[in-house]
């Protein structure tokens, strides 16, 4: 397939710059892939189309308050520092993205508070440096939590405001990591998700910590030609297992979302079975793939000519993921991160 493939008109005012409240009561699009059929639901019935033994599968990656803005040593320049991932724990060394990349350069220093600080140590891109933060801040992850703000999508115009701190993170959240949510799950609320546990259905977790790569456009039209970002996955043993108990009893293993999808095929055993594992995966799923462990799957309306849009593709079928499309724009859906849902089964 060609990356001209999904391209398609998506109007500014179908894009959600704010989610439903409470948050399962987000529209849920159901895509029947044996009869072709599209219903319409709330995003709290996707429980009815599960059965006991079942397996729903989330990723707990939580969103990092990624948005620090400080200044500059000796001219007080605002300088914004977008953190994308810790390199090294022990010397609190990160990768991070600077803006204006002109005034940073190597060895300035950057102050955001006074306790917290980072020395530029190395450039990486024209926007990328490497910096270390300095030792007596302590845990990063923690200050950056105190300080930063909410890394909305870019396409969501409109500044963060202190509800999105909360809206923007999945109840499943709890190790830090990603730069953006694992959208599908912001519409489980804990309510919804303790009547899916008291069906007889278990809830199971991965971890995929998201980078900025899920906004990068595909510059390539021939698909086979894209890399992708790597990203650290985790697959743990307990979460292994229990969907494999699962596969040997023919009961549905739910995946939600993206992320999650793309850490469990990254895991696979020879016999099709999912694999305790752990390190960073770059797959890339675009139409044809074979899915070994997604047996239905949980996502959201994406963006056009997106490597999110081609695995739903892939899973749901190029053409009815294109028709799924044009009904949801022509029935009122909201798209992209907090917008509605969709469950292929």
């Amino acid at each position: 397939m060609k990356l001209s493939d999904f391209k398609y008109n998506l109007p500014k005012t179908a894009i959600a710059k704010h989610p439903v409240s409470p948050r399962d009561k987000s529209k849920l699009m159901v895509l029947n892939r044996a009869t072709g059929e599209i219903e319409q639901h709330t995003f709290a019935d996707v429980v009815d189309f599960m059965e006991k033994g079942d397996v729903v599968v989330v990723n707990k990656t939580k969103v990092m308050q990624a948005r620090l803005f400080g200044k500059k040593e000796r001219t007080n320049a605002k300088i914004e520092v977008f953190v994308l991932r810790e390199l090294n724990k022990e010397e609190n060394i990160w990768d991070v993205i600077v803006d204006p990349a002109r005034k940073v350069r190597i060895g300035n220093r950057i102050y955001f508070n006074d306790k917290l600080w980072c020395e530029v140590i190395d450039n990486t891109t024209s926007r990328g440096r490497t910096v270390r933060f300095n030792e007596d801040a302590g845990d990063i992850f923690k200050a950056i939590e105190k300080i930063g703000h909410t890394p909305l999508p870019p396409y969501i115009k409109r500044d963060a405001v202190a509800n999105d701190k909360d809206n923007y993170q999945t109840i499943f959240a709890e190790v830090d990591g990603s730069v953006a949510a694992p959208t599908a799950a912001l519409h489980f609320s804990s309510t919804l998700a303790r009547k899916v546990e008291k069906k007889g259905i278990k809830i199971v977790p991965v971890i995929l910590h998201i980078g900025l790569g899920t906004f990068r456009p595909v510059e390539v039209e021939d698909l086979t030609k894209h890399k992708m970002d790597s990203e650290f996955f985790e697959v743990p043993e307990e979460t292994a297992k229990v969907i494999n108990k699962a596969l040997q009893e023919k009961k549905n293993v739910y995946v939600v979302g993206t992320s999650t999808c793309r850490a469990l095929e990254s895991s696979v055993t020879a016999e099709g079975f999912a694999k305790s594992n752990f390190g960073w995966t770059d797959k890339f799923i675009f139409p044809p793939y074979d899915f070994k462990i997604t047996k239905k799957l949980i996502t959201n309306f994406h963006q056009p000519e997106s490597t999110l849009m081609m695995l739903a593709a892939a899973f749901a079928g190029y053409d009815f993921i294109v028709k799924a499309y044009k009904k949801a724009l022509k029935d009122g859906y909201r798209f992209l991160s907090y917008g509605d849902a969709m469950l292929i089964i």
